[in-house]
Formats: structure tokens, C-alpha cells, sequence
């Protein structure tokens, strides 16, 4: 009896030692999000140097003047000799041009799932990560909404990055960004669950296509009010350097 009452009251300590040990927030790194069962793939393009890449857009460019009923008869031929000359050049480096361009449709397939698909592992889990928040309008239940991104300047001056390096952050109420790309570390509830909403930025109307959509549970902030102003005044700088471009040299307004 003893013995029983022994094991049962360590089977409690060790259960009641468990739970107060319970696993932390997972901190995690952009680099962790994308799945990695997609990440590593064949890419015969990837392969290619820049010399032969540009050879290989040539000849897609000369295979369409080709087929269309254009140019005179001289200028046919010219396409056609260096259409032979350029195909010759892949050749002699191994390349199977008609190969290597059958295989687009696969090649893209298989980069576009790179770029959305979600490491499994976190889905559902509560993660910790930092990055930059871009504010959005709130969701259609009145809940305020963020974006969070891995370097400053993305979707704004920058182009964004693939989806899954996006997180769509449904915030809990208690902050919100005061500026677009104020650094943050947000702890919440990790999904996989794709979205694309279209909403204004600096350069205008952008689609924000996230793979992953963050519920969050804390919020800290990562810069001072000097930072703050600091990149307020370089991010109005670059603005009116860029008015002044476009208008050849003119005063870009305020």
C-alpha cells in the first residue's frame, strides 16, 4: 500500500513538475517559416550564367518572330541564322534548349510553392518573432490589423516579400503600429492560413499576400522615439528625392 501511495504521489510530482516547466514560446527566425520539404528543388534555370540565360530569352525571342508573319524575307532569314547561331552556342555548353524550355511550367510550379507554402511544424503552435509592422485597416469583425515583414522598407519602396515571409497579425487591442515598419517582437498563436487583401501603402494600392496569419498574446516594441523620428525623416527624404526625380528637379510637395 505504501508503495502504491509512493508511485502515485511521484506521478503527481513529476506531472505537476511538467506542467510548471511547460515548453516557452518558440522563438523563431524568418528562415524558419517557408516549408523546407519545398525549399530544395531542381532548377535547370538556376544553373544557368548570365550569359547563357540571355541566350536562352534570345532564343524565345527569335522562336516568336518566327512563328508570326512578320518581317520581310531578308529579315526572316537574318532571325533564322541567329536563331541557328545562338541554339549552336547552348549546345556546345550541354544545354538542351527545347528540353530546358518544356520545363518553365514545371520550374515555376515548383518556385511558387518555395515562396507560399508554411513549415507545418509551427502551425497552430505559440511563436515569438520580431520583424517590422505595417499597419491595415481593421478585419471585418472591427479587430485591428498588422503586418508584419522581415526587413524594413518591404511593400513600401521595396517589393514585398514572398508570402510565406508575410504574416497577417490580428492584434489583441492593446497596440497598434504608429508608423508603417515600426520594429517589433510579437508572441501569439501561429497559423497557416493564406490571405491576400489589397490595401494603400506608400507607393499605392498593394496586394498583401500572407501565408501565415499570427493571433497575438504580447507586443513589445523595439525603438526608441529618436529611432523613430529618425526614420521618419529618412523615409521623407527618400520620398521627396523621388518627387524630385519625377518631376525633373522640381520641389516635390510636402
Amino acid at each position: 500500500m505504501h508503495y502504491v501511495f509512493r508511485t502515485v504521489a511521484l506521478a503527481g510530482l513529476v506531472w505537476c513538475g511538467q506542467s510548471a516547466m511547460a515548453t516557452p514560446d518558440t522563438a523563431l527566425d524568418w528562415a524558419d517559416l517557408p516549408d523546407p520539404s519545398s525549399q530544395i528543388f531542381e532548377d535547370p534555370y538556376r544553373d544557368l550564367n548570365p550569359e547563357q540565360f540571355d541566350d536562352v530569352l534570345y532564343v524565345v525571342r527569335l522562336r516568336g518572330k518566327l512563328q508570326q508573319d512578320d518581317g520581310s524575307e531578308e529579315e526572316r532569314q537574318k532571325w533564322q541564322a541567329l536563331l541557328t547561331e545562338t541554339e549552336d552556342a547552348l549546345a556546345a555548353d550541354g544545354i538542351d534548349i527545347d528540353w530546358l524550355l518544356d520545363q518553365r511550367e514545371v520550374v515555376t510550379e515548383r518556385r511558387r510553392k518555395a515562396g507560399t507554402n508554411g513549415n507545418p511544424q509551427f502551425d497552430g503552435q505559440t511563436i515569438t518573432l520580431a520583424g517590422f509592422a505595417i499597419p491595415a485597416p481593421s478585419d471585418p469583425e472591427g479587430r485591428p490589423v498588422a503586418y508584419l515583414v522581415p526587413e524594413r522598407g518591404m511593400c513600401s519602396h521595396m517589393p514585398p516579400p514572398p508570402p510565406n515571409q508575410m504574416i497577417r497579425v490580428r492584434l489583441n487591442g492593446d497596440w497598434t503600429p504608429s508608423y508603417v515598419h515600426e520594429p517589433v517582437r510579437l508572441t501569439g498563436k501561429l497559423t497557416i492560413d493564406p490571405s491576400v487583401h489589397n490595401m494603400m501603402v506608400v507607393d499605392g494600392l498593394m496586394p498583401m499576400n500572407a501565408t501565415f496569419q499570427l493571433e497575438t498574446e504580447r507586443v513589445e516594441t523595439l525603438e526608441t522615439e529618436a529611432d523613430r523620428l529618425e526614420w521618419k525623416q529618412r523615409a521623407a527624404d527618400r520620398i521627396r528625392a523621388a518627387g524630385n526625380r519625377k518631376t525633373g528637379g522640381a520641389r516635390a510637395p510636402e
